[in-house]
């Protein structure tokens, strides 16, 4: 039902701001990204968020702290992953300042050690483009957030958020979240985007979105837009997608599709979109 639901104007300015790769442009003119993630625990969310993201831009490098993840990422690699190129742990600083944005957060754990390496790095590299989601999203320090940011928070991860930020100010406290200047894209049902000077809603969707990964797909696919785009369309766009992406997918087969159905049906969807 939504999938021929008529886009509000918002989105669609949103949707015609998207920057196509120019005919004459060389390689890693069209947006490098670096995504930081993975734990022990989880080994598969900074694939998927890379390997959507790697539609989008001509390179993606990823590293993780847990540096046992990279001999697993290599392994992977080896087995048919040939869409990004894995770094080395000590090497996270010149790459977070060579590419053009960063994600960090997929498949990261909540514990002190990422509260430690999400905050140090923000806090030190505030001028670059940052999209904040999972374990890292839920050990930031809100206070360090900036417009530079874009925030993916399901509705837990943004309460939690909100608490961090009850401390008796002027204001509810996602108005003061707003006033960080980030742009927060909240997901839901209807997802919602806001940011200082915009608040857009974005339906659609079904179930099968709720599958584990399909969180990692969309801020991949955010990230992937903001290497080369405004933080705003980044995340309207990047929720149209997957969620038109979903209910496509949902015509085919109903609720049964993952993550990496996701990641493939993805790029068809956009340019369908953009083609429109």
């Amino acid at each position: 039902m939504f999938a021929n639901m008529k886009l509000s104007s918002q989105i669609q300015k949103k949707l015609k701001k998207i920057r196509l790769p120019d005919g004459d442009s060389h390689k890693g003119q069209n947006g490098k990204l670096l995504v930081i993630g993975g734990s022990r625990l989880f080994h598969s969310s900074i694939f998927w968020s890379a390997d959507v993201a790697s539609r989008i831009v001509d390179m993606v490098h990823l590293t993780s702290p847990a540096n046992e993840n990279n001999d697993l990422f290599r392994f992977k690699l080896k087995q048919g992953f040939w869409n990004g190129i894995v770094v080395e742990w000590s090497a996270v600083e010149s790459y977070i300042q060579e590419d053009d944005a960063v994600l960090i957060g997929p498949g990261m754990e909540r514990s002190e050690v990422t509260s430690e390496i999400v905050n140090d790095l923000i806090n030190r590299f505030s001028g670059q483009k940052w999209v904040i989601d999972g374990g890292a999203l839920q050990m930031i320090d809100p206070k360090l957030l900036n417009s530079r940011h874009v925030i993916t928070p399901h509705q837990k991860e943004l309460d939690l958020l909100l608490a961090k930020l009850a401390d008796g100010g002027a204001g509810s406290n996602l108005e003061r979240l707003i006033q960080t200047g980030a742009t927060i894209l909240s997901k839901g049902q209807t997802d919602v985007v806001y940011c200082l000077r915009e608040q857009i809603e974005v339906m659609g969707g079904n179930p099968g979105l709720t599958k584990g990964g399909t969180g990692d797909v969309l801020a991949g696919l955010v990230a992937g837009f903001y290497c080369q785009n405004e933080a705003l369309s980044s995340a309207v766009v990047a929720s149209l997608v997957n969620k038109r992406a979903g209910e496509a997918l949902w015509q085919k087969q109903g609720p049964y599709f993952n993550a990496s159905d996701l990641v493939e049906q993805i790029p068809k969807t956009l340019w369908s979109l953009l083609a429109g």
